[in-house]
């Protein structure tokens, strides 16, 4: 198993630059239903299935594969996005980039696409927090 090198400064930077633009909610019911429709959007076909995040979980907020998204009752805007960025950057053999520079470019994709976040104003502070982002990322079940 591969480490995880950028994993707890993502988070630290989600935390202090995209957490405080969207307090958001999505409540469970309505998740499904956003999931397909960014799928969609993104040009995606089946996406990954919505289920319950068990509620002895407390070592994280949400979790995903390229076939399902687990998630609390209600999460910010921002984590679904996070978690749907983890699905298209892993396949169904289970191998991933994990918060690699092929998933953050997919997220900050789906940042400035979903949450209008400019990627100019998101890339310094990447820069500054000593994340590498690939700027051409794609999904990685698509042909490029």
């Amino acid at each position: 198993m591969t480490r995880d090198a950028q994993r707890s400064r993502v988070y630290d930077w989600e935390n202090r630059t995209i957490g405080p633009l969207d307090r958001t909610l999505i409540p469970f019911v309505q998740a499904q239903g956003m999931v397909n429709a960014i799928w969609a959007d993104m040009g995606l076909a089946f996406p990954p299935k919505v289920e319950k995040l068990p509620g002895r979980s407390t070592a994280v907020i949400a979790d995903a594969t390229r076939l399902r998204l687990r998630l609390p009752e209600h999460l910010p805007s921002w984590v679904l996005l996070h978690e749907l960025a983890h699905a298209m950057t892993s396949t169904h053999d289970g191998s991933s980039d994990r918060h690699g520079p092929v998933f953050m470019g997919v997220y900050l994709t789906l940042l400035a696409r979903y949450m209008r976040l400019p990627r100019e104003r998101l890339l310094p502070s990447l820069q500054a927090a000593g994340i590498a982002v690939d700027l051409k990322a794609v999904p990685v079940f698509i042909d490029s």
